[in-house]
């Protein structure tokens, strides 16, 4: 067996035969291969592993601000010596702040898992549907007019009131609107497998190492208790080739260290025996591997690990003597002498062994070739690895991550955290100055002494003070003012310059991982217009979009491999009977095409939610739309829904076209009505204005026979009238005449009688005259008012009026 490669490289040679490749010894050439590239004979102080573990460790520590203070005590002691220190060492949790905006910000992003069954087959089926409703929409008119015609619906497909009017819209329709039976059954399965394995909750650690060390990895898994398993890898623990690629795709060898624990070990590894077990923990040297810094005696820290290599296939073409060929697959070595009954055909295809290695022992605790390897469909010669990395920011072999551009920066904060604490702690108030001497030349002559204290009591109460400007000798005294207050200011401008430094620092943790304040919503600007400040926060975004990438790619990585494993489960009764009862049981379609999934090739693809940017352009466009009439209220639902902005966009332009042209079918239609009606308005007024002369006509007749009824029955009752009136006449004849007759006599009874009266008068008046004369008496006067009433009639109503 060849142990090496190359001068430089310590892995055995892949130029050797399947069988050499599945001995235990050369899975033990390549797990100590792995060993000596990270830990180099067992140096984990300064290794490859210890370097990038306690980069790690320590960047973790800063995203949770538990860094480590020494260096902030070595920077303020003087040779070690802090006991003139007093001061709170506690990290200030500056980087927390951001870490936390970023994860979860990232983690709350939504997106939409779509599968696209690219096969031969489901493509088939597709364009065969296409070209089903390309006939529909050429034959429109027809079908239409056979069905009223004939009762029948001639159409090939099931999209008569929503069939596409033109090619772009059919393009739209076949990405939105056009779903297989198996394509939802995969979608359903893998988003069951996600959540089956609580994969919201591993994604944001994904997401937070991504943040905090630069890295983050996952691995998918099959086996028949669990199924499909996804399990979160810490990536501290991971060794992998040498690579350049920031999504490790050409790495040759992946795996992970584990503490175990003698208990796990026996119970993974049923077959080791105790000797093998008692090998583990005895086997000198074995401490100089110890991983874990929390270092306990009871772990043995094992190796996990995959390797990548190839083997060949070779297959025997026999000929038989109908003329057809055979085909036998044969070991890699069979090469046997030309023949022309039979062919020697190969091919290389890359395989995975999966191995376990006690670290720091000669010990392997499995080596065998990969079960249910994930192969595309695409190029089964490939294999993909059961582990997912990236790491966006890689370059070298050296990781960046957004915790790492600001430690620096941390750094100084927390120092200046801390002078600003020895500041605060050093001030000391407003103070004065006694002049003892000054006080002594002083005489308030009354008897009593004016020491310092009764000065400073003077001062404090009344802030006045006694002094002289001349000493008894008659000198000036140059303690003439024996108190004067002390001003200590000079701390104020110290606290504000380590304020303003603090700013500058985290203005710089601002600057160099883009979290801007908009982002983190700390300085809101009152005065900055909303679109600003959502500007602001969009280019924020835009920042960290790297680390939004990583954790779709490995996302989409994870959902590629549960497809091709899903097939392995439908091939094992447990797990298919499980993966069966997680879908949704009413969906029958998915049931029935989920013994296909390994029938067909899938495309995953990850829709993502779109920014809130995005959105408010496409809710502007909607509301305008919405406005102006020119889609329904249900279009602008269907449309919010739809998460591709450009799809989107194209339905809305669709619906808009749609909505213009059942508007424009809708107006012909009232114009064509409008028109029927008016047409049956003038017909109706044409008939209504001829029933109106025929009744006027008929009206007119009967109102002529009414005349002529009315005047024969006027004529008659005329004639009865005037008969009447003349017998009427002929009464009132024969009375008049009778009352004439009557009146003529009562005249001529009263002549008679006013005849008789005057004759009577005239008699009286005559012997009244005589007596008068014979008696001379005086003349008597007959129109006397006592002598007008005769016998009771007076003469008096003849008087003129």
């Amino acid at each position: 067996m060849k142990l090496n490669t190359g001068i430089n490289s310590a892995f055995p040679s892949q130029m050797v035969s399947e069988e050499e490749k599945k001995s235990l010894e050369y899975g033990l050439l390549v797990g100590q291969a792995i060993e000596y590239e990270w830990f180099r004979g067992g140096r984990v102080n300064g290794s490859r592993w210890n370097t990038g573990y306690q980069n790690f460790h320590n960047l973790r520590l800063y995203a949770r601000g538990e860094q480590n203070v020494q260096k902030y005590k070595d920077e303020l002691s003087i040779n070690g010596d802090l006991s003139y220190l007093n001061l709170d060492w506690k990290p200030v949790p500056i980087i927390p702040k951001f870490v936390d905006i970023v994860v979860n910000g990232i983690s709350e992003k939504n997106y939409d898992l779509n599968a696209y069954a690219q096969d031969p087959t489901a493509l088939k089926q597709r364009t065969d549907y296409a070209f089903k409703l390309m006939s529909d929409m050429q034959n429109k008119d027809f079908l239409a007019a056979a069905q009223q015609e004939l009762g029948m619906d001639f159409s090939q497909s099931n999209e008569k009131n929503n069939l596409p009017s033109n090619i772009k819209e059919l393009e739209v329709y076949m990405q939105l609107d056009y779903k297989q039976s198996i394509e939802i059954a995969e979608e359903e399965a893998i988003n069951n497998t996600l959540a089956f394995n609580k994969y919201q909750l591993t994604k944001k650690r994904i997401v937070e190492d991504i943040v905090t060390i630069g890295i983050g990895a996952i691995k998918t898994t099959f086996n028949k208790s669990n199924g499909v398993v996804v399990d979160y890898v810490d990536p501290a623990n991971l060794v992998y080739s040498y690579t350049n690629d920031p999504n490790f795709e050409d790495i040759y060898y992946v795996g992970e260290i584990k503490s175990m624990t003698l208990a796990e070990i026996k119970k993974k590894f049923p077959y080791l025996t105790d000797e093998e077990m008692e090998k583990m923990v005895r086997y000198p040297g074995r401490d100089g591997y110890i991983a874990n810094p929390n270092y306990d005696n009871d772990l043995v820290q094992i190796l996990f690990f995959e390797y990548k290599t190839f083997i060949d296939q070779v297959f025997k073409i026999k000929k038989t003597d109908s003329g057809l060929e055979k085909t036998l697959e044969k070991p890699d070595y069979f090469n046997p002498p030309p023949s022309d009954n039979f062919d020697r055909v190969s091919r290389s295809i890359e395989v995975l062994f999966s191995g376990a290695k006690v670290m720091g022992v000669p010990q392997m605790l499995e080596w065998k070739m990969a079960e249910n390897m994930t192969r595309p469909n695409s190029d089964v010669t490939k294999v993909n690895m059961n582990y997912v990395i990236c790491a966006p920011n890689l370059y070298q072999g050296r990781i960046e991550s957004l915790v790492s551009r600001c430690t620096s920066f941390a750094d100084m904060i927390q120092l200046t955290s801390l002078k600003l604490q020895q500041v605060i702690q050093r001030m000391v108030p407003d103070g004065v100055f006694v002049d003892v001497d000054g006080l002594a030349e002083v005489d308030l002559g009354n008897g009593t002494n004016y020491n310092p204290q009764e000065a400073l009591n003077m001062y404090f109460q009344t802030g006045s003070i006694v002094g002289r400007s001349l000493t008894q000798d008659g000198d000036p005294n140059r303690g003439k003012v024996p108190i004067q207050e002390l001003q200590t200011s000079a701390s104020n401008a110290k606290i504000q310059s380590l304020i303003n430094t603090y700013q500058y620092y985290l203005q710089m943790i601002r600057d160099v991982t883009g979290l801007n304040e908009a982002r983190d919503g700390s300085m809101p600007d009152p005065n900055a217009l909303v679109g600003l400040q959502k500007m602001a926060a969009n280019a924020s975004n835009i920042a960290t979009k790297h680390i939004l990438n990583a954790s779709l790619y490995l996302t989409l990585r994870a959902c590629e491999n549960i497809s091709l494993r899903l097939a392995d489960a439908l091939q094992f009764g447990l797990t298919n009977q499980a993966l069966q009862n997680s879908l949704n049981q009413f969906n029958v379609n998915t049931l029935e095409e989920i013994s296909k999934l390994s029938l067909h090739d899938f495309g995953i693809y990850l829709e993502l939610e779109p920014e809130e940017e995005e959105k408010a352009m496409l809710e502007q466009n909607i509301q305008v739309a919405l406005q102006s009439q020119q889609i329904y209220l249900e279009d602008a639902i269907d449309i919010r829904e739809i998460k591709n902005l450009k799809l989107a966009n194209q339905v809305l332009k669709f619906r808009r076209i749609k909505k213009q042209q059942a508007d424009q079918l809708l107006q012909q239609s009232q114009i064509e009505a409008q028109a029927q009606a008016n047409a049956q308005t003038a017909e109706k007024a044409a008939m209504n204005e001829v029933q109106k002369q025929e009744a006027l006509a008929q009206t007119e007749i009967q109102i002529e026979q009414a005349k002529s009824q009315f005047e024969i029955q006027r004529m008659e009752q005329e004639a009865l009238i005037k008969k009447q009136l003349m017998a009427e006449e002929f009464n009132y004849q024969i009375q008049l005449a009778q009352a004439k007759i009557g009146r003529d006599k009562e005249k001529e009874q009263f002549i008679e009688d006013r005849k008789d009266k005057r004759t009577k008068i005239q008699a009286t008046q005559q012997s009244k005259m005589i007596e008068q004369r014979q008696n001379d008496l005086l003349p008597t006067d007959f129109e006397s008012a006592g002598n007008d009433n005769l016998d009771g009639f007076g003469l008096e109503q003849f008087m003129p009026q």
